[in-house]
């Protein structure tokens, strides 16, 4: 089955091999946002043939293409995940690193209504809550 990340490779002219198209299932398939070590790990369980220097040549051509976005969620590791294309924010609990996506409105609107009152019109924006889970 094609990974939603290889058919966009196909669409934007990337050469597809083997390798490639496991590692595009591998952050497609991904619940997480996986760094490029667990990107390897879980790339050569499925082809031992598969190096890290490959993985990081792989991940670097996804996002030069924008097709996978890079995120430092603070923990000193560089983490992807699929590009959407629809906006999202994260919440990372920093205790497990666990990272989770959500879309508020209301944030958002506040967000809009600071950049206007400043005399700004916003054009994009990231946020991230480094959070730790209630006892």
């Amino acid at each position: 089955m094609t990974s939603k990340i290889e058919k966009i490779c196909i669409e934007k002219g990337l050469k597809m091999t083997g390798q490639r198209k496991i590692i595009a299932k591998i952050i497609s398939d991904a619940k997480d946002h996986p760094d490029v070590e667990e990107i390897y790990n879980r790339a050569h369980k499925e082809d031992l043939r598969i190096g890290i220097a490959t993985v990081y040549r792989t991940v670097r051509m996804f996002e030069e293409a924008g097709i996978i976005e890079k995120h430092d969620f603070g923990d000193g590791r560089a983490r992807y995940e699929e590009s959407s294309g629809e906006h999202h924010d994260h919440l990372i609990d920093i205790k497990t690193g666990k990272v989770i996506e959500f879309h508020n409105a209301e944030i958002e609107r506040i967000q809009e209504e600071i950049a206007k009152k400043l005399g700004y019109e916003l054009v994009d924006h990231r946020l991230e809550l480094y959070c730790v889970a209630r006892k």
